[in-house]
């Protein structure tokens, strides 16, 4: 990482901070993130950096003070863990993180990861009506699966159904089930519509394509159970479609996205996200 002295670290002075993925030129995270400085009066950019796995350590180790943070999408928020210096509970128990937080310690910086994933499916799921449940459904294995496991977990669903195409793949989800306490059902792709349909909270986090062949078999769902799309393109995806048809509530993968992002906003910032502002920016379903 380069010299701490090469730039200022007060919130209010001007920072640079930006979202890495590959690929990222879809990402909202820019508008989003700008939305928000723009209303708190702060002198800092946020830009979309296209990077892979292979050129992430480059990209993390040229850091330094001017930076006052990242954001991480996919294929990142696992390879990103072994670069920063403290990775806080949370994200360790999930063994993802999404947030690099660029902190001075005396006369160096630190590294922090972060994930705000789980707190952005809570507070999406909340918004579609669901505060509280037992009954729920994630539908994907990846990071970000995990996390919607963990936002499941907090929410009151101990015994979560996972629905996957592949159990060998999910090693690193059924790891983080065992530290957080849940005990997970794997069920594959074809059995899914039937536990769909009992569940009070489901979270989706498969390609709209995936999504797809489970909502040409899904017939009912509970009244006022609540859909999550984790993806957001199209906003409305066939599965939220179906859910919604069947007279479930959908709430789309912009509203994750929003609640994440004025996590990150407020940890990398210190000010609260001011949300009606970022809110303005996302497209209308």
């Amino acid at each position: 990482m380069a010299d701490a002295a090469a730039g200022p670290t007060g919130a209010g002075a001007s920072r640079r901070a930006g979202v890495l993925g590959h690929p990222i030129t879809h990402s909202l995270s820019p508008a989003l993130h700008g939305a928000a400085y723009g209303a708190l009066g702060l002198d800092w950019t946020y830009d979309a950096y296209d990077v892979t796995e292979e050129s992430l350590t480059s990209f993390v180790s040229a850091l330094d003070g001017t930076w006052g943070g990242l954001s991480l999408t996919m294929p990142l928020k696992v390879a990103a863990m072994p670069l920063v210096e403290f990775i806080e509970p949370m994200a360790k128990l999930v063994g993802a993180i999404n947030t690099v937080l660029v902190q001075r310690v005396g006369p160096r910086l630190q590294l922090v990861g972060a994930n705000t994933d789980v707190h952005g499916v809570v507070a999406a799921l909340a918004e579609g009506g669901v505060a509280a449940a037992t009954e729920g459904v994630v539908i994907g294995g990846g990071a970000t699966a995990t996390s919607a496991l963990a936002a499941l977990g907090r929410i009151g669903v101990t015994r979560p159904v996972v629905v996957v195409r592949n159990r060998a793949r999910a090693g690193g989800l059924m790891r983080a089930a065992t530290k957080m306490g849940v005990e997970p059902r794997f069920v594959s792709f074809e059995d899914a519509p039937h536990y769909l349909a009992d569940a009070e909270a489901v979270v989706s986090t498969v390609p709209a394509e995936a999504g797809a062949s489970v909502a040409s078999a899904m017939s009912r769902v509970r009244p006022g159970a609540a859909l999550l799309d984790a993806v957001y393109s199209p906003l409305v995806t066939p599965l939220g479609a179906a859910w919604r048809d069947a007279g479930g509530t959908f709430v789309p993968g912009t509203r994750m996205l929003l609640h994440q992002a004025g996590e990150q906003v407020r940890l990398m910032t210190g000010r609260e996200a001011p949300l009606e502002a970022m809110e303005r920016v996302l497209p209308a379903t």
